[in-house]
């Protein structure tokens, strides 16, 4: 696909933002709604350990972080190359240092996470999804929280029921414009 890259201005968590875009890459023309809710409705959680960003496209959640809890250790991870190189220039163009890898969902991903905040790919199916779903409670450390957007009209409520099936509590953090905000624990 043909590079056309765009900048764009954002402030999440405060914080003024500039992040580079292309074609080829999810809401490349401003941050989504999804992903700004996310991102102000988030909560550090109590326990120590690391973030992790599946799915990260061209950073906007996993910067946000980096620059909002500069503490914790940040990993990104993307399956679309480009979205990975663009993710690394916006970290470096913003003044964070997330680990940025490219990789099929959790295929490159190791150790134990705090949290890990996800975007899901709805295009990609809702197999896809509940499979980041499963393999998340695997990479949370004990009492590690999964952090997701789902629209309602993309099966948010389908989502709900499938992680109250895997963890130990799930709260619905945020509701607006019919996107939910849910919080799964890991106990």
């Amino acid at each position: 696909m043909e590079s056309h890259p765009y900048s764009l201005r954002a402030v999440l968590r405060q914080h003024d933002f500039l992040f580079t875009t292309d074609a080829g890459v999810f809401s490349k023309n401003a941050i989504d709604f999804g992903s700004a809710l996310l991102i102000e409705t988030f909560r550090e959680p109590a326990i120590s350990g690391g973030f992790l960003d599946m799915g990260c496209g061209y950073g906007p959640i996993g910067i946000a972080l980096s620059k909002s809890f500069p503490q914790r250790a940040v990993t990104m991870v993307d399956i679309n190359e480009r979205a990975v190189a663009l993710a690394k220039k916006n970290a470096l163009e913003n003044q964070v240092e997330p680990v940025v890898l490219q990789s099929s969902l959790f295929e490159q991903v190791s150790g134990s996470y705090a949290v890990i905040v996800t975007n899901p790919p709805i295009r990609a199916g809702k197999q896809v999804v509940h499979q980041i779903f499963r393999d998340a409670h695997h990479y949370l450390k004990e009492k590690g929280e999964l952090w997701t957007v789902i629209q309602k009209k993309q099966g948010a409520p389908s989502a709900l029921k499938m992680l109250q099936s895997l963890y130990g509590r799930v709260d619905i953090a945020a509701k607006k414009k019919g996107y939910s905000i849910f919080c799964a624990r890991k106990d």
